[in-house]
């Protein structure tokens, strides 16, 4: 079992689809280089078969001379033998080739996703990444496919030219001169091939990105009852796709037939000149019966150019595509030069506010604009590094944007108020890097009160989840993904509403759980709420206002020392804060990983 791409530490050169190419060409030039090796042997055992069996007539069956005849029959089944040998190893390499530069294409752009924060849904859908990623990315190693035959085919050009220019030099010129106006030729058809093929790319890149939005608004679009408007919207870009697909055909359709005209024409006419030296007795019979066989083996180079040529619009369209969303500027990422992250737990220091996370216990942030409390839990996770050089968090001494990523990234984890649920098992789900046993995966189920969820699984931990957690209700995949973030054991847990789809029983007992799990030295967590429930269990409530600190104390302080705080508390508990669970949820998504 082979595993694909082989590894590359080389950055991908971005500046044009064709240096894009070359990158992966570079990558993998082993196997490329081993798969025109193996395909030129395989060629030129091709073009050597009408040679030897010209010979093999001339020498050995028009003069009788069965010694000859039978070595000459002894190198063609040799011959026959690599050839088979060879096309079998050409295979094999072609193929690694393709998955190499499809599967490496998909490597540096499932890496760029990871690893871009906001930047890249700012800008692309998400239809339009997986497009890049499962199309374009194919279309890519297509052209890796056939470079093994291309040059191959070249090799086999040169040598025929070769061989036809020892039996006739006006033959020689014909094959030299006219194989590549053939080919020449063809390039008026590929011409309307190569933009039909970029507006069916487009149109089929907005199809699939209306495709995913809409499946995952759907439970949004059954509820209000709009599901048809998307689904006439889908029909409309479908057929687009089709009519753009119809017109590549048509120009595919018309390059077949231009092959088989070109290559036909040339044919024939290089097998008449070659009759009519025979009749004059300028060439012998065996000589001709080899032109025969080199005019049916020319047919292939003359193809396989236009099948490369083909493939390479469709590699250059689709590398076009991924260098637009490589080259999307990371909203996080290491500074050229970094500063150490603090060797011990250390304060959270936001410029903005004016907050200070102290190392250990429990804070809550509490803000009459959800907005303002939710901004500086990103700015604590560092979400965008643009944010953090106008509004400065630090951490220890040092500015918490200039750190190594990775540092960050381990230490300090936010649980988002759209977290997601990714397809795999639940023991997968809940403990991505399997570093914990079942007892301390049931023990964060436990923290998170998820046991019913648990207990309603037929196969526990080894349930498949379904993509994004469609199987689980709103509060169900919320419990799950705050197990997943308790879990992590991070030193700085910031939690953005992490009760808002429970009912206040189930919330009441996450709180107390939450404080037992995570009230321990070198722990800090950090919740964005304002639910009462939650704030009486936290050591510290910072309340903002206005986007800046206003007071700072216990739960019970602020609610009788500050009439903002009593506000804004109070209005939330009027409302109960909560709804049956599965009508507020909302996919939760943990961004526990790179950026």
């Amino acid at each position: 079992m082979r595993s694909f791409p082989y590894k590359s530490t080389k950055k991908p050169d971005l500046r044009s689809p064709g240096r894009y190419l070359l990158w992966l060409a570079d990558a993998q030039r082993g196997t490329l280089w081993l798969g025109i090796f193996y395909g030129s042997i395989w060629t030129v055992c091709q073009a050597l078969t009408p040679y030897i069996l010209g010979q093999a007539i001339d020498q050995g069956i028009l003069p009788g001379n069965f010694a000859r005849l039978s070595g000459w029959v002894g190198l063609l089944v040799s011959l026959t033998l690599v050839q088979s040998v060879s096309a079998t190893l050409r295979h094999r390499a072609a193929v690694s080739n393709w998955m190499q530069a499809a599967y490496r294409s998909s490597q540096v752009v499932g890496y760029k996703v990871t690893r871009s924060g906001d930047a890249l849904p700012q800008k692309f859908s998400t239809g339009e990444v997986v497009s890049t990623s499962a199309s374009d990315a194919m279309r890519i190693g297509e052209i890796f496919d056939v470079a093994a035959r291309l040059v191959g085919s070249l090799v086999g050009y040169l040598l025929v030219s070769y061989l036809v220019f020892q039996s006739s030099w006006e033959l020689g010129v014909v094959v030299l001169v006219g194989v590549p106006l053939c080919g020449a030729g063809l390039l008026f058809v590929i011409r309307p091939l190569q933009r039909r093929q970029k507006d069916q790319r487009e149109a089929a890149g907005q199809m699939t990105a209306l495709g995913a939005d809409t499946v995952a608004g759907l439970r949004v679009l059954r509820g209000i009852g709009g599901e048809h408007i998307f689904v006439e919207r889908y029909r409309e870009r479908s057929r687009a796709t089709q009519l753009a697909g119809n017109k590549v055909a048509y120009s595919l359709a018309d390059l077949d037939a231009a092959q088989v005209f070109v290559v036909g024409v040339f044919s024939v006419a290089f097998t008449w000149i070659g009759a009519l030296q025979a009749v004059s007795g300028q060439i012998e019979v065996g000589q001709l019966v080899a032109l025969y066989g080199y005019a049916v083996f020319l047919v292939s180079p003359i193809r396989t150019a236009a099948d490369a040529v083909s493939r390479f619009i469709r590699a250059h369209v689709g590398a076009k595509r991924i260098i637009d969303v490589l080259s999307t500027p990371s909203a996080v990422h290491d500074a050229e030069t970094t500063v150490p992250a603090p060797s011990a737990p250390s304060a959270l220091v936001d410029a903005v506010t004016g907050v200070m996370v102290s190392p250990g216990g429990l804070i809550a942030v509490v803000s009459g604009d959800p907005e303002q409390s939710a901004d500086l839990a990103r700015r604590l996770g560092r979400f965008e590094d643009a944010v953090l050089r106008e509004a400065e968090v630090r951490w220890g001494a040092e500015a918490l944007h200039m750190m190594p990523l990775r540092e960050v990234r381990s230490r300090i984890v936010v649980s988002d108020a759209e977290p997601q649920l990714f397809t795999g098992t639940l023991r997968e789900e809940l403990d991505p890097t399997g570093e914990h046993t079942d007892a301390e995966i049931m023990a964060a189920i436990d923290v998170a009160s998820a046991d019913d969820v648990f207990d309603g699984l037929e196969d526990g931990l080894n349930d498949q989840v379904t993509e994004k957690g469609r199987s689980f209700s709103g509060g169900q995949r919320q419990r799950l993904t705050l197990a997943r973030a308790v879990l992590t054991e991070a030193e700085v847990l910031v939690l953005i509403e992490p009760t808002s789809a429970v009912d206040a029983h189930t919330e009441s007992r996450i709180a107390t759980a939450l404080r037992g799990a995570r009230n321990t030295p070198g722990h800090t967590t950090v919740v964005v709420t304002a639910s009462p429930l939650l704030l009486s269990a936290m050591d510290t409530v910072a309340f903002l206002k206005d986007g800046r600190l206003l007071a700072q104390g216990t739960h019970r302080h602020l609610l009788d020392t500050v009439p903002d705080y009593r506000k804004v508390v109070i209005r939330g508990e009027g409302m109960d804060g909560h709804s049956s669970e599965g009508e507020l949820a909302g996919n939760n998504s943990m961004h526990g990983g790179d950026n």
